[in-house]
């Protein structure tokens, strides 16, 4: 679990293949009450960033193989945006120009200093930057709360199965999204999407798109083609043509054990039958919003007691490790398989712990988790 940050020193990873650089700037830095993380090279920063969490990045744009030009330190901010990174980054050159320090910035730093530096110049840049950086996890931490508590909260009971979701954004809010709709009639919705993007962005279509699912069941729009019609067409309406969301939506009725399904160009489902048979539930449409012609098919399953339905999120199977290994389809259904005797929210957690496990601080993406049990 990730401590929280005012409970834990603000902290900086510093790069510099000078070492006597680094020892100045870990004894400036203590100094003033940070935590100070060095290392050596472009090489290492980017696979300590990657593995551990950082409140601030401070790296030399020169280095023994370039000590010039700062054409390595310029690939490695690139190398930062690529992996993900969040930290604000200061540069330091002692070669320094306008257009380098510039092109710095323009690949993502937030600011820079020359050395040799002064010490006031260097703690006045990084109090800045926390300052800065504490308003804004503040402001995440409520946007946060506010998300979380758009995820279903009440559960509506019904007599055939048992069912639960959880959703652990990556970067506090995100733009996966689960729902459980009351259809009437003995049925129940059940959405998993994932819209493309993250971090706040992501997290507005979220709540954009959870509105229109809602507004709609709430009218009697409850025939799945027309009711994913109807969300298509605002979504499409609303949002650029980058933005689109894949997502699988089943309606399931209480009296006949059926689901109806579409799945939209999202991660397909693992069905879990009691005998111990695994099959998926493939792609009926395209995604949501990226097309303004969009057709969807649907298809029908059934949960008898014991089977087992999970949806998830790409962020489950696609959750890397340090050393860039994936958790996998088949390592989920390991799980799902050596799980499948527990309770709905049990298995949830199960598998949400699992992907948390293997990944580490290096997850970069939302993990939703959805399980129906036929009872």
């Amino acid at each position: 679990m990730a401590v929280p940050a005012a409970a834990r020193p603000y902290r900086v990873l510093v790069c510099d293949d000078q070492p006597d650089v680094l020892h100045a700037l870990r004894l400036l830095l203590k100094g003033q009450g940070y935590e100070a993380v060095t290392v050596d090279s472009p090489r290492a920063l980017l696979r300590e960033a990657r593995s551990d969490e950082f409140d601030l990045i401070l790296a030399d744009l020169n280095y023994t193989r370039d000590t010039t030009s700062g054409e390595e330190g310029l690939d490695l901010l690139t190398g930062l945006e690529s992996q993900g990174n969040t930290a604000p980054v200061i540069v330091m050159t002692a070669w320094g120009s306008i257009d380098l320090a510039v092109e710095a910035m323009r690949r993502g730093a937030c600011d820079f200093v020359q050395k040799p530096w002064d010490n006031d110049r260097v703690l006045a840049v990084i109090r800045k930057q926390a300052d800065s950086e504490r308003r804004r996890k503040s402001e995440l931490e409520i946007a946060a709360t506010v998300q979380q508590k758009l995820f279903p909260r009440e559960m509506r009971h019904l007599g055939t199965i048992d069912y639960a979701g959880q959703c652990l954004a990556a970067r506090g809010v995100g733009g996966d999204y689960y729902d459980f709709l009351d259809l009437g009639d003995h049925s129940l919705g059940f959405v998993l999407a994932d819209v493309a993007g993250k971090g706040v962005p992501a997290a507005l279509l979220m709540a954009n798109l959870q509105a229109c699912f809602r507004t709609q069941a709430a009218s009697g729009v409850h025939r799945l083609a027309e009711l994913l019609d109807a969300v298509h067409k605002h979504f499409y309406s609303s949002t650029g043509s980058d933005r689109f969301a894949t997502l699988f939506f089943g309606s399931y009725d209480d009296r006949t054990r059926r689901m109806h399904y579409a799945n939209c160009g999202h991660c397909a489902p693992s069905l879990l039958r009691a005998n111990g048979e695994m099959t998926r539930l493939d792609s009926t449409a395209t995604m949501l919003g990226a097309f303004e012609e969009w057709n969807c098919a649907e298809e029908e399953v059934s949960l008898d007691p014991g089977d087992t339905l999970l949806l998830y999120s790409d962020g489950v199977t696609e959750a890397a490790n340090a050393t860039g290994d994936e958790f996998g389809e088949d390592r989920l259904a390991r799980t799902l398989r050596e799980n499948s005797s527990l309770t709905a929210a049990d298995l949830v957690r199960e598998i949400v712990d699992a992907v948390s496990a293997f990944s580490g601080p290096s997850r970069m993406d939302d993990i939703t988790v959805v399980a129906i049990r036929g009872v």
